[in-house]
């Protein structure tokens, strides 16, 4: 006797806190039906650090330290804006060569950070050797952050009132040699990516984030941008020499995991743009700028880090130890958007839509 009605199973599949796209532990709660999830659940916390709690046991210079540390990938974002809050609330203006200066260093980071989510992209995809070229070719640029800043993460570049270290003509003639040698190289790793079949086939309509939900959660930098929100705080809100530089902000219609990898092979190349005209027009001078009476009050900064908007409070008392610091970082606004991108994918695509957000648990949990 044969039995032709079928029946739906749906069960729960618990996912983490240990990933193949993820270095931190964050767990997935998803409801599985068959091969596609239905829903996915998130919880995170495993890893909290209590920093704005240290921040508010530390003086203003220690902090520079600390708040470097939040993440590894957007380090120098985190100590840029930190930097910009304690100066606004101190009412200090920087000097002109400290803000090139500071974009210098954040483009570098830009450049670095945004090689490396495109190669692990390619890795989950299964593009072995698309991975081993991207790292490659970023690893120029972790050479570059070592003979400038002396360090390959935390650049430890900006400091209260200006920025820690000068850049002179030797060295920005080496780094102008090594974003010529990048350059090229970049034009033909993204013309390989965004043609080839199997790339296509795995992110192309994956992931969908309409325009309407990027909205209406919120979210930030290349995601909101990949569904076609033209939003970029180096713009909107510019800071240091940003309104003195000319670039676009790329944005791209497609909502799905193929956009978000487009916008962010397109921003390096603006990104070494800006370098190129921060190296043109910096100008001779101090770097920075004697740091003057603490006085009581609060004040916010925010930045574009390369996952989106970094926002930073802080309240002073008086003293050289804040009262509150407080940040709020992109990946925890973008977190919330992987239940509308996954709903209706394949188990076999979690790691690699969650990838496309450029994910950060580090920051999120601080």
């Amino acid at each position: 006797m044969s039995d032709n009605t079928t029946t739906s199973k749906t069960f729960s599949m618990p996912l983490g806190p240990v990933h193949v796209a993820l270095e931190e532990p964050v767990y997935f709660h998803l409801t599985i039906e068959g091969e596609t999830v239905r829903n996915v659940n998130l919880t995170s916390g495993h890893v909290h650090r209590g920093m704005e709690a240290m921040a508010a046991q530390r003086n203003f210079f220690k902090n520079q330290t600390l708040t470097e540390r939040v993440c590894s990938l957007c380090s120098n974002s985190h100590s840029f804006t930190y930097c910009m809050a304690v100066e606004n609330a101190l009412g200090m203006s920087i000097p002109p060569r400290a803000r090139y200066l500071r974009v210098v260093a954040e483009e570098i980071k830009r450049i670095a950070s945004h090689l490396f989510n495109t190669a692990i992209q390619a890795h989950i995809i299964g593009f072995t050797s698309m991975f081993m070229h991207i790292m490659e070719v970023r690893e120029i640029m972790q050479d570059v952050k070592e003979t400038i800043y002396g360090n390959r993460m935390n650049l430890a570049a900006n400091c209260i009132g200006g920025v820690k270290c000068d850049i002179d003509t030797e060295l920005f003639s080496y780094l102008k040699k090594s974003l010529n040698t990048i350059e090229p190289m970049l034009r033909e790793l993204e013309e390989i990516y965004l043609s080839d079949k199997m790339v296509i086939g795995r992110t192309k309509g994956l992931g969908i984030l309409p325009k309407k939900d990027a909205l209406e959660l919120g979210v930030v930098g290349p995601v909101a941008r990949g569904s076609g929100i033209v939003r970029d705080v180096r713009k909107d809100s510019p800071y240091a020499a940003y309104p003195d530089l000319d670039f676009k902000v790329i944005s791209n219609e497609g909502c799905c995991v193929y956009s978000r990898v487009q916008i962010r092979f397109s921003e390096l190349f603006e990104s070494i743009s800006l370098i190129r005209q921060c190296m043109e027009r910096v100008p001779e001078g101090a770097t920075i700028t004697p740091i003057p009476h603490i006085p009581t009050g609060m004040a916010t900064a925010r930045t574009e880090a390369p996952r989106g908007e970094v926002f930073y409070y802080i309240r002073t008392n008086g003293t050289d130890v804040p009262e509150r610091l407080k940040w709020r970082v992109p990946s925890y606004m973008n977190w919330e958007a992987l239940g509308v991108m996954m709903k209706d994918c394949n188990v076999a695509d979690v790691a690699l839509i969650t990838n496309t957000i450029d994910p950060c648990v580090s920051c999120t949990e601080r």
